[in-house]
């Protein structure tokens, strides 16, 4: 067969771009070698549709041991008594848990996109603000943090079906508890979507939300450090608390709400190569080279931070307690959408983001975001924070002189050729 040189010249750039260049997109990282190697495996070649022990094709027996070995190792990086690994993505999995528990029109509650909420906890371009009637919270305008008594009123208001928690542009930490306590008030379900601090969740860095939030979902990249994908988990599998039957009338279990909605409710098979780089990388998380690794994550956002603020920007809510900061550029007189096209010609990859009260489009921006998961997968400490953050102000101040962001490239191509990425590939 003949080789596809014009895919893998193309695959071998993008290799080159990520060595050379700072990843700082929060959602973000760079996997292990063996997860790469299990997602190009012949697993790709199995079809699976069902679940271990209950599939819907022959020759499933290696490919359930693989998914079973998932499941398990979720269960125990988190404590917890039922995951599901087969969503394709984080938005996959929070299709499913809606089409679980709730009917079209019910009434959900999320954080709004605008405040740093996510497309699927309501946007009105999404399925979620589509299928559901959505109603948004938001953050404090003085400090940037979740208005929980905005989050209660309006809970009280309109009473949803489902409250969700969790953020895609939130550097603080979330309180669960309160979080259910209005919910049981209010009847509701609550969801917490933590594809992104899930990692630092599974090291103890962050609140615990399996005790107060009946169902928890999130992606298994960005701070898990795994492949693109997603899961459904919960603390306990209990009879689901509000009486939900499934098709045929019958009172069911969560789990079994879940697993259908999975499939055959909005997936075929399962991409067992993906399941298979899943595991991987959960055992990796179960390693104390993740602990230290998730240490290294908060404590580099703590110094970036504290170097973005000695610089005189200002990041909304003040700082981090997570992996990334949401900058509000508006005191710097340049856009989101400027900002990253200047860091991105320093070969500074990162996303231009809107900021709570924005008063920019949301394809301009008055924000950009920055994580550091990447980087600190690449082996970048507290050490180099000053120095990233040096050149990420260099940028931005010289936003229209090419000849010193020709510089500044070079300084980074430097600083990055010190961490070298995926040696092993040549």
């Amino acid at each position: 067969m003949q080789k596809d040189t014009a895919i893998f010249s193309l695959i071998n750039k993008e290799l080159e771009r990520q060595r050379r260049g700072l990843e700082l997109i929060a959602s973000e990282n760079f996997t292990s070698l063996q997860v790469m190697q299990a997602m190009g495996s012949v697993l790709t070649n199995k079809y699976a549709e069902g679940y271990p022990g209950r599939r819907y094709y022959g020759g499933c027996e290696i490919v359930d041991q693989t998914e079973q070995l998932a499941i398990d190792r979720l269960k125990a990086v988190f404590n917890i008594e039922y995951a599901n690994v087969q969503p394709h993505s984080g938005a996959q999995a929070n299709a499913a848990v809606m089409l679980a528990i709730l009917q079209p029109g019910d009434a959900i509650l999320g954080l709004d996109l605008s405040m740093g909420g996510h497309l699927t906890h309501g946007s009105a371009v999404n399925f979620s603000g589509k299928i559901y009637k959505p109603h948004f919270y938001g953050v404090t305008k003085e400090e940037g943090i979740i208005d929980y008594e905005m989050l209660e009123a309006k809970a009280r208001e309109v009473k949803p079906k489902l409250i969700i928690c969790g953020a895609s542009a939130y550097s603080r930490d979330i309180d669960y508890a309160r979080i259910r306590k209005v919910a049981d008030e209010v009847g509701a379900f609550v969801l917490a979507d933590i594809a992104h601090p899930a990692g630092l969740i599974a090291k103890g860095l962050l609140s615990y939300p399996f005790d107060h939030c009946h169902i928890v979902t999130s992606t298994t990249h960005k701070t898990l450090r795994g492949p693109r994908g997603g899961v459904i988990m919960m603390k306990k599998d209990v009879e689901n608390p509000f009486g939900l039957k499934d098709i045929k009338g019958n009172l069911r279990m969560m789990s079994n709400l879940m697993d259908m909605a999975v499939f055959p409710g909005t997936q075929g098979g399962p991409l067992e190569h993906v399941i298979a780089a899943k595991a991987i990388a959960f055992g990796e998380i179960l390693t104390d080279e993740f602990t230290t690794y998730a240490h290294q994550v908060k404590s580099n956002a703590q110094t970036m931070a504290a170097a973005f603020t000695n610089r005189g920007y200002n990041i909304i809510s003040g700082g981090t307690d997570n992996h990334l900061m949401l900058i509000d550029l508006r005191n710097k007189n340049i856009s989101g959408k400027k900002a990253e096209q200047v860091l991105q010609l320093a070969d500074i990859t990162a996303n231009k983001n809107m900021v709570p009260y924005d008063d920019k489009s949301a394809f301009v921006t008055s924000g950009i975001r920055f994580g550091v998961a990447a980087i600190t997968t690449r082996g970048l400490n507290e050490e180099h924070m000053e120095n990233v953050v040096d050149l990420i102000d260099r940028s931005l101040m010289n936003a229209d002189n090419e000849t010193e962001l020709a510089a500044i490239r070079k300084k980074v191509n430097e600083l990055m050729s010190a961490f070298n990425l995926y040696p092993e590939l040549g």
